[in-house]
């Protein structure tokens, strides 16, 4: 079911994968578009990094056919860089390209970048406007409600991009100064979707089917956008799918959960290799177990993880906590 159009193309399910940096991998990508995420948002770019022929910045770009569709997310502060980076990311044929314009990390404002982008609406306009010239995909804009409590922008640079081109816009419902403390302000992304008349989609704070229902209820969105509700859970785009389709929600087994965190590292091995992929399935494990009896002794096990056996001995130990209940 087609549910929402971003320029020419068509996505289908109620939510999607949203970009984090050093989570949402390639790996973790491929799970979520089989598990019904409507598209993925590859991990934070740096716009300089590629137009300097950086490798590491270069390979973040890249798209596997099972995560599509894709975009590619690019950040910087400069419309020419921000142009010639759009335009190599095109190259390598994502579906659409997305502009941060929300970040809060210090590494990312604080050189002018992502957030610190809603201080100076001009010169956003300028990126958009450069991004939306320099390809022939689609192109995205992802923001925060403002820089902070008195800075609330996120309408006026909503219109800024629909008006310089930008396909969609997804807006976070928090400042850049709350950085991912409680409490997402509905009623900014709802002002967003009276302002403007390309796709809103909503991201903030949306970890189920409920909370999915609340976001859309709320702010009147056209689409969802889950993080860190997917971290350890991919199944939940299965369960939002469900709920707004009318169909009974799925429940998982532990089972079921302990071995997608099984397949998930297998690919993280694949496309990294092993020391790197073990490294980083610390805290993939980790989530995957939160919530599960006995978590507090498998998260001490998740922190010694060298080999895949480590991975084998960790679901292991949560089927043999689960027998005793």
């Amino acid at each position: 079911m087609i549910v929402m159009k971003i320029g020419n193309l068509e996505v289908g399910g109620y939510a999607a994968l949203a970009p984090m940096a050093g989570v949402a991998d390639r790996a973790m990508r491929e799970i979520c578009i089989d598990l019904g995420a409507g598209y993925t948002v590859g991990e934070l770019t740096s716009a300089k990094g590629v137009s300097r022929n950086d490798k590491k910045s270069a390979a973040l770009l890249f798209c596997g056919e099972k995560e599509r569709p894709f975009a590619s997310q690019l950040f910087g502060s400069d419309p020419v860089s921000m142009a010639e980076a759009a335009k190599y990311a095109e190259q390598l044929a994502p579906d659409f390209i997305d502009i941060n314009m929300g970040c809060p990390a210090p590494k990312v404002s604080g050189h002018g970048g992502g957030s610190a982008l809603m201080k100076d609406l001009n010169l956003a306009g300028k990126i958009i406007e450069a991004v939306v010239n320099a390809v022939s995909i689609p192109v995205t804009v992802k923001m925060r409600t403002g820089w902070d409590k008195d800075s609330i922008c996120a309408p006026e640079l909503s219109r800024i991009a629909e008006k310089c081109g930008a396909s969609a816009v997804t807006v976070h419902g928090r400042t850049k100064q709350q950085m991912y403390a409680p409490g997402v302000n509905t009623d900014v992304i709802r002002q967003v979707k009276e302002s403007v008349k390309i796709p809103v989609i909503a991201n903030g704070d949306i970890t189920d089917f409920l909370s999915a229902k609340k976001m859309k209820e709320l702010t009147g969105c056209d689409y969802l956008l889950v993080g860190r509700g997917a971290m350890g859970n991919p199944f939940v785009f299965s369960e939002i799918n469900a709920g707004f389709s009318g169909e009974k929600i799925p429940v998982f087994s532990l089972e079921e959960r302990l071995d997608m965190l099984r397949r998930q590292v297998r690919l993280m091995v694949e496309y990294k290799g092993e020391r790197t992929a073990m490294l980083e399935s610390r805290k993939h494990a980790s989530w995957y177990i939160k919530g599960m009896r006995g978590a507090a002794s498998m998260r001490r096990m998740c922190g010694e993880i060298t080999t895949f056996s480590d991975i084998e001995r960790i679901i292991e130990k949560a089927l043999e906590v689960s027998e005793k209940m």
